[in-house]
């Protein structure tokens, strides 16, 4: 069978987020409280709160790339927490797990929190509260493992930035409260850890949060011109 190209991948892609939401609208969203939902290997938790899981499937390849379907319901940052749980003794067909890490994701994410967001940020960590580097391997693809770049549905431009901190900006686009946004991104790291941070931060519109609500020092900075 031949192999689809940059845009099939994005089309197969688009449809397995789709399915993933019709799913998890659906069905039960697993635990009321902080839950973990593990998918091609990896564990993903939204123990930090501000958001909601509600579903997770896929396996982390480009024709099954790992959907993770949430609800933000805080300015954030939503921090998901993420670990490995590969069998580092055997891979399915019997050779050695890698140890490195390349996975194709897809993020849908629905707006609960009563704002307008104008923008978005990605921000991946290998410590909690300390900006990762260029040079700890963790990144949106600095291997270069996949042919894709880095999307949304909602949001028209993205910028990749290495330093200070290796972060993806979404800006040009909108989601309004109960609306939702999806973002397609890879991830790798040729020295993977055992556990790793994805940090999210919705930008919000100031001018939508209405006379007599303060705006927050978290809502002031996800406001900030996202600087493309």
């Amino acid at each position: 069978m031949a192999g689809l190209g940059p845009q099939g991948r994005i089309g197969r892609a688009a449809a397995l987020a789709a399915a993933a939401v019709a799913i998890a609208v659906t069905i039960s969203p697993g635990p009321a409280a902080a839950g973990a939902w593990t998918a091609g290997g990896w564990n993903f938790s939204d123990e930090r709160g501000g958001f909601r899981i509600l579903s997770v499937t896929g396996a982390g390849t480009v024709r099954d790339p790992i959907v993770i379907v949430e609800e933000i319901t805080a300015l954030g940052p939503a921090v998901l927490v993420i670990r490995d749980r590969r069998d580092r003794r055997s891979s399915a067909d019997g050779r050695p797990a890698p140890d490195h890490l390349a996975a194709s994701m897809i993020k849908i994410v629905f707006n609960r929190t009563g704002e307008t967001w104008t923008g978005f940020e990605l921000e991946l960590r290998e410590v909690e509260d300390q900006a990762s580097p260029y040079q700890d391997g963790l990144s949106f693809d600095q291997m270069r493992a996949f042919n894709l770049p880095v999307s949304s549905n909602v949001f028209a431009g993205a910028r990749h930035v290495d330093e200070p901190a290796d972060l993806v900006r979404f800006w040009g686009g909108q989601v309004r409260h109960g609306g939702s946004v999806r973002f397609n991104f890879p991830i790798t790291d040729p020295t993977v850890k055992a556990e790793f941070y994805l940090l999210q931060q919705p930008r919000v519109l100031i001018a939508d949060r209405g006379p007599g609500r303060p705006v927050t020092v978290a809502a002031r900075a996800a406001a900030e011109p996202a600087d493309p």
